[in-house]
């Protein structure tokens, strides 16, 4: 899921020539495959690339197709500020600075369980490169709580815990294949209002007045995605008209921000907890735009982060 607004493609060109993705994540999350998807849909690739070294790449002419630029913790002069202070710098309208290119910058963080990353250093008998002395899970555990922010962050979030690569590639094309005919697309989170709004949302819609399926005891432990929860907020009287005002502001609103340019929309759908009924309306808003042919994903900020820290316990657990 998600989240400052990306620059807006140059006019003049396709919308993909100027366009720069820097890819992040966790040691053996997926970026070495990414790079590959993404040089076969076109991009001009560079792994393990330092961050002092890109402004001075795209010192020069413009780019004549899009670049896809890997940056992560392997190499010595990372950081996680210096990574953020590079975004903040691409994603600024062009001064006439020097160096500072045309087009759109976007962050793609690839995202793996704790447990999968483990089981994929076990497989391959490689050192992790935050632990090279040390356990690989002591090594994980280190990167995630390091990249936090980054993840937060991220335009883009792809979890390959349970992706083969035809499904990484799926994916990857949907979002990045220049051959699309519709370049818009839409992020919808879902997050609890305890942690605040996530960064970057375009429009918030707050589902806390929709009955709580917290207080039944039998749906307490289980989030938005489990169709008995879905069942008890949708038979809320409130809910049909809730949702259809929701989904035809959002379909009204696409093809405009589509026709003026706009690469990403971000719709966000709070509640208390952000584990039911925001969750249960996001996962629907999503299949309704789905089903009307956008291009549309889901970003649930709430389960996400008690999943990553369930993971963390666990990998501590088994040392």
């Amino acid at each position: 899921m998600p989240d400052d607004e990306p620059c807006r493609p140059d006019s003049k060109s396709n919308g993909m020539q100027g366009q720069i993705v820097l890819v992040t994540g966790p040691s053996g999350a997926g970026k070495s495959s990414t790079l590959a998807v993404l040089e076969d849909l076109g991009f001009e690739t560079i792994d393990n690339m330092p961050l002092s070294l890109v402004p001075r790449l795209l010192d020069g002419p413009g780019l004549n197709r899009p670049l896809a630029l890997c940056v992560d913790v392997r190499n010595r002069d990372f950081s996680v500020r210096g990574l953020l202070e590079l975004m903040d710098w691409l994603g600024e309208a062009d001064d006439g600075t020097q160096g500072k290119p045309d087009g759109r910058a976007e962050l793609l963080y690839l995202d793996a369980r704790p447990d999968v990353l483990q089981r994929r250093y076990s497989e391959t008998r490689r050192r992790h490169p935050l632990a090279p002395a040390e356990t690989a899970q002591i090594g994980i555990e280190r990167e995630l709580d390091l990249l936090a922010p980054l993840k937060a962050r991220a335009d883009l979030l792809i979890d390959t815990s349970t992706l083969t690569p035809h499904d990484l590639k799926a994916d990857l094309a949907r979002w990045f294949d220049p051959s699309a005919a519709q370049r818009l697309t839409v992020m919808v989170h879902s997050f609890s209002y305890k942690r605040g709004l996530p960064r970057g949302v375009d429009m918030v819609f707050d589902c806390r007045f929709l009955d709580n399926p917290y207080w039944d005891e039998t749906l307490r432990t289980l989030d938005g995605r489990d169709p008995r929860v879905a069942e008890f907020v949708a038979r809320d009287t409130r809910y049909t008209d809730f949702f259809e005002k929701v989904n035809d502001l959002v379909a009204f609103l696409l093809p405009a921000y589509a026709a003026e340019g706009k690469s990403y929309l971000s719709v966000g759908l709070g509640c208390t907890g952000g584990q039911h009924r925001s969750v249960a309306t996001a996962v629907a808003l999503c299949a309704a735009l789905d089903a009307a042919g956008w291009k549309v994903s889901v970003r649930h900020h709430e389960l996400e982060h008690k999943g990553r820290i369930a993971g963390v316990q666990q990998s501590g657990a088994m040392r």
